[in-house]
């Protein structure tokens, strides 16, 4: 198997000492004198530095003889939602309509805060406010199909129609009466090996599907948001459930393209960039040169690193294979190291591929 490349053995110290959660899917943490291996954002106390070895993956940790930390769960994808949480998740796609309170909470067997503290960390609001949200889109969606404001802010929870038309304004920034044309999409987070993504889709294809912790992610949202007048509502649509099918096939190894329909979106130049970019084979990589002269504008190099900076669906529409003229890494929204990995994940399965075709 080939060797996946760590940071300096400095970096990745302060990395665990400051609970660092970008470097998760990075490595792994394994301390000598427990036995145990978590990942860098671990809450767990800190251990000296002279007990700590670093793996590249929980695989090779595991290989090495430790075991799992209980708090963290490194074995489990990243951006999974934990067990304790997914009995509230469940009840809350089983009746999207309900009004949540914490006493429901109690009931689960929650802890109020514990639940708002992982609500703001991982999807930047409380609870309330995200199955506020899950009934606002719900409500747009029977708006938008002819149904009175009235009758569709009682059903969806809200005691108000006042409340509701506030609530419906914060959200979409209009008021329920004018969002003739506002089209809501589905967003929910998929558990990958290299990190949550964020997916968002409706009935017209995937709009979006980004690792969360992308920097520029907040300004695609602002855009496709201005761009195709849409809302952004937590919830589900079967493109998304798609998508977390065919993105857990590829990185199993099992598939190589991917078979979603998503939203032709872009400038015709963009378009063009991005359909090129789905041409190369797995396990490849070209230049951004390469891609200028196969899409018939050679001294427009830059133009294709911007097209392919602006590429909103991460690895189904492979912009990490591209890469320098001199065959160097560079810049990539998810991070060089994400790159890396994805690069190394496709060339270990090409020639394996390539392996098992050749022998007798």
């Amino acid at each position: 198997m080939e060797t996946m490349t760590l940071p300096s053995r400095d970096e990745m110290l302060a990395a665990v000492m400051s609970r660092d959660a970008g470097y998760d899917g990075v490595f792994v943490t394994a301390v000598r004198t427990t036995g145990i291996f978590c990942r860098p954002s671990c809450s767990a106390r800190k251990p000296l530095p002279e007990h700590v070895h670093f793996y590249p993956s929980a695989r090779e940790a595991l290989i090495a003889g430790f075991r799992a930390c209980l708090r963290c769960r490194p074995l489990e994808a990243s951006g999974a939602t934990p067990e304790w949480l997914r009995p509230l998740l469940a009840g809350v796609e089983e009746d999207p309509t309900r009004r949540w309170r914490d006493a429901d909470l109690r009931h689960l067997g929650l802890n109020p805060d514990r639940v708002r503290r992982w609500f703001l960390a991982n999807h930047q609001m409380t609870f309330q406010a995200f199955a506020r949200a899950r009934r606002l889109g719900l409500a747009l969606g029977r708006i938008q199909g002819g149904e009175r404001v009235t009758t569709s802010a009682l059903d969806h929870g809200f005691d108000s129609l006042s409340g509701f038309n506030d609530a419906f304004r914060r959200l979409f920034g209009a008021a329920p009466t004018r969002s003739e044309g506002l089209r809501p999409l589905a967003v929910r987070r998929l558990a990958t090996p290299l990190g949550a993504m964020l997916a968002a889709g409706g009935d017209d294809g995937l709009h979006l599907l980004e690792f969360a912790d992308r920097r520029m992610l907040e300004t695609q949202i602002t855009r496709l948001r201005r761009r195709m007048k849409v809302a952004f509502v937590p919830g589900n649509h079967e493109v998304i459930d798609q998508a977390e099918r065919e993105m857990n096939e590829y990185f199993a190894g099992t598939r190589r393209a991917f078979t979603l329909p998503f939203a032709d979106e872009g400038t015709p130049f963009q378009r063009e960039v991005w359909e090129r970019l789905r041409q190369i084979p797995y396990g490849e990589t070209r230049s951004y040169g390469a891609i200028a002269r196969d899409v018939g504008r050679p001294s427009s190099v830059r133009a294709v690193a911007r097209a392919n900076g602006d590429n909103r669906l991460a690895i189904v529409i492979p912009c990490h294979r591209v890469i320098g003229a001199d065959g160097k890494l560079t810049g990539y929204g998810g991070g060089l190291w994400r790159k890396q990995r994805l690069l190394d994940h496709e060339r270990r399965n090409a020639a394996g591929a390539a392996a098992v075709a050749l022998s007798p």
